[in-house]
């Protein structure tokens, strides 16, 4: 039987109970991967990935965020981001511009098209989260939300 992210059940059952299962890196991890291929296969249809979508999703919402404001936050080296740019810039779905607090950088700012195609891919991403993440409730959701936030975002001391 194949899971939602095209693995063989039977294959990962027969590991489930070692011990790395236990370890938090590894579950970190290999939630992510979980939860990539459901993004990527929501994100297809759209021509999109998770990574580009993720840039995508930040210049359509409006934070006009610089290029090193998205590699910092996406905890991406800075040339992967470029690349990330050049192929959304090349798709008319992202432009960049002089950005006005330093005129030496620029801030990524998403197209008409650009907000388009994010409000549609949007929708097919949280209908394959649903999916990837179906054996979890609501409220369970909601608090792995939170506790990834205090993981991804820790509180200055």
């Amino acid at each position: 039987m194949s899971t939602a992210t095209g693995e063989d059940a039977s294959e990962v059952s027969r590991l489930e109970h070692a011990p790395l299962a236990d370890d938090l890196g590894f579950l970190l991890a290999r939630a992510s991967a979980v939860s990539q291929a459901a993004g990527n296969e929501a994100l297809a249809a759209h021509g999109l990935k998770v990574r580009s979508y993720s840039v995508l999703a930040l210049a359509a919402t409006g934070g006009r965020p610089s290029q090193r404001e998205l590699a910092a936050f996406l905890r991406l080296d800075p040339s992967q981001v470029v690349a990330l740019i050049d192929d959304l810039e090349r798709r008319g779905l992202v432009t960049r511009e002089p950005d006005p607090r330093d005129r030496r950088a620029n801030v990524l700012a998403a197209t008409l098209e650009g907000r388009k195609v994010y409000r549609r891919a949007s929708a097919d991403v949280e209908a394959g989260e649903r999916r990837a993440h179906v054996g979890l409730s609501g409220a369970d959701r909601a608090e792995l939300a939170r506790l990834l936030r205090a993981v991804a975002f820790p509180a200055d001391d």
